[in-house]
């Protein structure tokens, strides 16, 4: 089992997929992950369907597939932090966790007693996580922000598209994905860095700056050329032939990464000729001459179906691929040997549900899945009676009042 992040908890106060994913990666390492929802509400993605998870009956749950692709592994307590009982219960709770994620506006949580700083001096040894769209400092700060905005002022989507349409978003929300994936990077450095030392910190993470941090080799091009580079759909800026084509039926990808697997792609295409053309016997040459090449592989591609092309030029050992359907992704060998997914009870499904698995693969210590993505509130009895002794007269008390 995972035993990674034995004994961490974390104090989840972050919501829709940035914050969310993070924590369920941690939850998937083996953390007890505390989620706060707001009372008769809960996390906004809870609505965000169809689809929605079914019940016995073949009718609609309250629990959308985008909520489900992001709560796995976590616990859900429903508190109202606004009240004055409520902020008192937060702090009693923050007193045990190790880490604190949110994603409120700057200054939300510290109009509460909730902020850095507050809780910082009572609190020294807690890891705070901040994630909003822009960062606690800078000009933009107080704007929300969402994956779509980042996407289109981190650049991203100048670069995404064919070159005579529109700018282009991912279809996935890479930005919020990713800025969930460097809060957990960080998140374990700070809580190796609090072992070391006792000393808690103060995490301020963006989505408009995780954007443009992966933007990677693409934007030292331009950093390194001054030059921005040019819209190509999928065609590769510095890597030629390495887009897809279309065949006699359909699409492959087609990825040359070296000069070598270009030369057996044109034998393979029955034209050895053109992996010797001093226009095209390099790469630096086939990105300085695309326009000349791209045609002609073009034609030879086109010629063929899908199926011959993929097992001809894997037995060549040139890199290439299908253009797979989600259907076909998750009927793929490959994908069902990887067991990238996951079967789990769900109290509000007649049978297990499917999700995503998680990509890691420890030799020693496998990832354990212990809980589906909570109903609203479903172990906010639990939570409150293990971690702070209350009983179930209180606990009946505080839901009365609307505290949770």
């Amino acid at each position: 089992m995972t035993d990674a992040l034995e004994g961490i908890r974390v104090f989840d106060m972050s919501r829709v997929l940035a914050g969310p994913s993070c924590t369920q990666l941690l939850g998937d390492l083996g953390a007890d992950i505390v989620k706060v929802e707001r009372p008769g509400e809960g996390d906004d993605t809870r609505k965000w369907g169809p689809p929605f998870l079914q019940d016995a009956a073949g009718h609609d749950t309250s629990e959308s597939s985008y909520y489900l692709s992001a709560n796995r592994a976590k616990r859900s307590l429903t508190l109202d932090f606004t009240k004055p009982e409520g902020r008192d219960l937060a702090l009693r709770l923050i007193a045990q966790c190790d880490v604190l994620i949110e994603n409120y506006k700057v200054g939300t949580l510290a109009k509460y007693g909730l902020g850095y700083d507050a809780l910082h001096r009572d609190f020294p040894r807690l890891v705070y996580c901040s994630v909003t769209g822009f960062g606690q400092t800078g000009p933009y700060a107080p704007r929300p922000g969402y994956d779509f905005l980042a996407q289109a002022m981190g650049g991203i989507m100048s670069l995404q598209g064919e070159p005579d349409g529109e700018p282009m978003k991912s279809a996935v929300a890479f930005a919020d994905l990713m800025a969930g994936m460097y809060s957990t990077v960080a998140i374990l450095a700070a809580l190796h860095h609090r072992d070391r030392t006792g000393e808690g910190q103060h995490i301020d993470m963006a989505l408009l700056d995780t954007e443009i941090a992966w933007l990677g080799n693409q934007a030292q091009a331009y950093l390194t050329s001054g030059e921005i580079p040019p819209r190509l759909g999928n065609a590769h800026q510095t890597v030629v032939p390495y887009q897809v084509f279309a065949t006699a039926d359909g699409h492959i990808v087609l990825a040359c990464g070296n000069d070598a697997q270009f030369k057996r792609f044109c034998a393979a295409a029955g034209k050895p000729e053109l992996g010797i053309d001093p226009r095209f016997a390099t790469n630096t040459a086939r990105v300085v001459n695309r326009a000349d090449l791209i045609p002609e592989v073009a034609r030879l591609i086109a010629e063929r179906p899908s199926a011959e092309w993929i097992a001809t030029l894997e037995r060549d050992g040139v890199p290439c691929s299908p253009i797979n359907k989600l259907d076909q992704v998750f009927a793929d060998p490959q994908v069902k040997a990887r067991e990238m997914v996951v079967r789990m009870a769900h109290p509000k499904a007649p049978a297990p549900i499917s999700l995503l698995a998680n990509p890691i693969k420890y030799s020693a210590t496998p990832v354990e899945y212990k809980l589906p993505p909570p109903t609203l509130g479903q172990h906010t009895d639990a939570i409150l009676h293990e971690m702070l002794g209350l009983d179930a007269a209180q606990i009946a008390a505080l839901r009365k009042s609307g505290v949770i």
